[in-house]
C-alpha cells in the first residue's frame, strides 16, 4: 500500500537552521563543507510530494540513539551511512549502533582528511576519528575490510564497512558537491542491498530534507542529547504543600517509615520505603516555594530509602556576606553554596534571578571570612550576543574584562553601603584586597591546570559544550568547589541547544552524585522591568 508523504520545509531563521549543520565542538567555525551557506532571513515554504511505503515504526529506534525524520520500513538488517558531521560531533558514534553495520563512504574519508590540519576543535576531532579508523583497520586484511570489520562493544555482530565506487554517477540535475556525492553513494548502496535498510545519518538539516525528497531514508543523530525534546532539565526541587512544619504530612503521603536523628548538630530524617522516581541526591524538598516551614536536602537516595537533612535558614539574621534569601529556592541555593559536602553546584534560572549575586556572596564569605578557600577564579565563555567587536588588546585579564560585566556589577552591589548608597569598590585598599584573591581567567588557557583551594565560578555555562565543561570541571584539585551558572533559554553559541549544551549534560550526569546539587531559580530580583521582559519578549 502506498501513500503520499508531504514534507514541508518551514521558514527557518538563521539560528535554527545552523544549529545542526555542524557539531557543537566547532564553536563559531565554518561548516565542514564549503558548499554550505547559512540561511539568512526567512525561507518560503516549499511543499514536496514524495511517494513512500506504509510503515510500522518500532517502539524504540536503536534505544533512543536515533529519531527518524520520516517514517520508514526497517528490516532486520540495517546499514547506517554516517555523514562527516556525525563523526566530528561524536568520534565514538561508530560504536552506538549495536548489532547493525556502520558504513563510511569515501566522500566522508576525504572530508576528514581535508579538515585534519590545524589547531581548531574540528581539526582535533577529525584527527581523533582518523586514528580510530586506523586502529580498526591496522590488523585487518583487505578481504576482512571488504567483508566488514567487527566493531568492539557490539557483540561482534556490528561491522564497519567502507563504501568506494570508481564509477559513481551524480544525481541529475544536482551539481557535484560533497553532499550530493554522499546522497548518490547512499542511493546506489540502497539499490544494491534490497535485503537491508540503508539509512543515512546526518546532523545537516538541509541534507536530511534533500534525502527525504529523494526517498532516501534519513535520520538525525541524537545520542548527544542529555534529555529528549519532550523532557526538560530537572529543577532540583519538589514542593509538597501537605508536608507541614515537621514533614509529618509528607511522610504520610509517601507512605514511608521515618526515624529522626541528630548528626553533627543537624536534624536528619531516615526514610524507609518506596520513594518517587524523580527523587535524587542533592535536591530540595519543601512545603512551599515562598514561606516554607519545612526545607530539607536529600543527602542520600537509593532503592527503598533516603536520608534528608534540614537546611539552614538564611532568610533573616544568618545571611551570607549580607545577602539573605527571599524564598525556598534561594535559601536552598545559599545552602548548596555554603555546604562543604557539596563540590559541584549548578544554578539555572532566567536573567535577574540572582545567580551570580548569591554565588559571589558565598565566595567572599568562604574566602575572606571563613578562610576556607585561598582564591576565587571567575571564568566564562567569550561568546558575543551579537556581532563580534574584534581584537581586544592587553593581558589575559584585560582581554577578559569586557566579558566580565556581570562580575563587576555584582561586585559593586555587594560592596555598596546600604545606608548612603556609596560603594567601596573604587577605594584603592579594598580593590587591592579583592584583586589579590580574585582572578579572572579565560577558559582557553585552563587546560593542564590543577586548581587547589579554589572557588571556581563558571558563568554562562550554557554556552560551553559538554567536552569543554568536562575540561574545566576536571581542573578541580584539593579543596576546590565549582559553581556552574547559566540559563539554557539564552544560548549564544551556534549549534548548541537547550538539551545538547554543556550545562544540560552536567546537570543530567551529576544528578545522582551525592556531592553535587542543582537548583533552578524562578524569582526575578533585578527589577519589574526585567521580569516583564522575561514574560513578554
Amino acid at each position: 500500500m502506498r501513500e503520499t508523504l508531504w514534507l514541508a520545509f518551514h521558514a527557518i531563521s538563521t539560528h535554527l537552521d545552523e544549529k545542526r549543520l555542524i557539531p557543537p565542538t566547532t564553536q563559531g567555525e565554518p561548516s565542514t563543507r564549503n558548499s554550505r551557506r547559512p540561511v539568512t532571513g526567512l525561507m518560503p515554504v516549499v511543499v514536496i510530494a514524495v511517494p513512500c511505503s506504509t510503515v510500522s515504526v518500532e517502539k524504540a529506534i536503536n534505544q533512543g540513539v536515533l529519531t527518524p525524520m520520516v517514517r520508514i520500513d526497517k528490516k532486520a538488517t540495517r546499514l547506517y551511512v554516517l555523514d562527516t558531521n556525525v563523526l566530528i560531533h561524536d568520534p565514538a558514534a561508530l560504536y552506538h549502533f549495536e548489532e547493525h553495520d556502520v558504513v563510511i563512504p569515501m566522500t566522508v574519508l576525504e572530508e576528514l582528511d581535508k579538515h585534519k590540519n590545524g589547531l581548531r576543535d574540528i581539526a582535533r576531532t577529525a584527527r581523533q576519528v582518523s586514528r580510530t579508523l586506523s586502529e580498526l583497520t591496522a590488523s585487518a586484511t583487505f578481504d576482512e575490510i571488504r567483508a566488514g570489520i567487527p566493531l568492539p562493544g557490539t557483540g561482534q555482530t556490528g561491522r564497519l564497512r567502507f563504501l568506494c565506487y570508481s564509477d559513481l554517477k551524480p544525481l541529475d540535475p544536482l551539481e557535484d558537491s560533497p553532499d550530493n556525492r554522499l546522497l548518490a553513494e547512499t542511493c546506489r548502496l540502497r539499490d544494491e542491498r534490497p535485503d537491508a535498510s540503508v539509512i543515512l545519518v546526518t546532523k545537516d538539516i538541509n541534507l536530511r530534507v534533500k534525502a527525504a525528497a529523494l526517498n532516501v531514508p534519513v535520520e538525525d543523530y541524537r545520542n548527544d542529547r542529555a534529555f529528549s525534546d519532550n523532557d526538560a532539565m530537572i529543577e532540583g526541587a519538589r514542593v509538597y504543600a501537605q508536608a507541614g512544619p515537621d514533614g509529618a504530612g509528607l511522610w504520610e503521603s509517601l507512605d514511608v517509615e521515618v526515624s529522626v536523628e541528630r548528626i553533627d548538630q543537624q536534624t536528619c530524617y531516615a526514610l524507609t520505603g518506596a520513594l518517587p522516581d524523580d527523587w535524587h541526591a542533592g535536591m530540595l524538598v519543601a512545603d512551599s516555594d515562598n514561606g516554607a516551614d519545612f526545607e530539607a536536602i536529600v543527602r542520600e537516595c537509593g532503592v527503598g530509602g533516603a536520608r534528608l537533612e534540614l537546611l539552614t535558614n538564611y532568610r533573616h539574621h544568618a545571611g551570607v556576606w549580607g545577602v539573605h534569601a527571599h524564598d525556598s529556592r534561594q535559601n536552598f541555593t545559599l545552602n548548596l553554596l555554603m555546604d562543604p559536602e557539596i563540590d559541584l553546584v549548578t544554578i539555572a534560572g532566567t536573567a535577574g534571578t540572582g545567580k551570580t549575586y548569591m554565588t559571589l556572596a558565598a565566595a567572599f564569605e568562604q574566602t575572606f571570612d571563613q578562610k576556607r578557600f585561598e582564591r576565587i577564579v571567575f571564568t566564562r565563555a567569550p561568546i558575543p550576543m551579537g556581532e563580534d567587536i574584534g581584537f581586544l588588546p592587553g593581558t589575559e585579564e584585560e582581554k577578559m574584562s569586557p566579558w566580565m560585566g556581570a562580575f563587576h556589577d555584582n561586585m559593586d552591589n555587594l560592596l555598596r553601603d546600604e545606608r548612603d548608597g556609596t560603594t567601596n569598590w573604587s577605594e584603592g585598599a579594598t580593590r587591592q584586597l579583592i584583586g589579590s584573591r580574585v582572578q579572572i581567567r579565560s577558559p582557553t588557557f585552563m587546560r593542564g591546570r590543577t586548581l587547589n583551594d579554589t572557588f571556581l565560578i563558571i558563568d554562562e555555562a550554557q554556552n560551553f559544550t559538554p567536552k569543554q565543561l568536562k575540561g574545566l570541571i576536571s581542573r578541580a584539585g584539593r579543596n576546590t568547589k565549582i559553581i556552574c551558572l547559566g540559563n539554557v533559554g539564552q544560548i549564544d553559541t551556534p549549534y548548541l541547544t537547550a538539551n545538547t549544551c554543556g550545562m544540560a549534560a552536567v546537570v543530567e550526569r551529576f544528578r545522582d552524585w551525592p556531592h553535587a546539587g542543582h537548583i533552578t531559580l524562578k524569582s526575578v530580583e533585578r527589577s519589574r522591568l526585567a521580569m516583564a521582559a522575561e514574560d513578554l519578549l
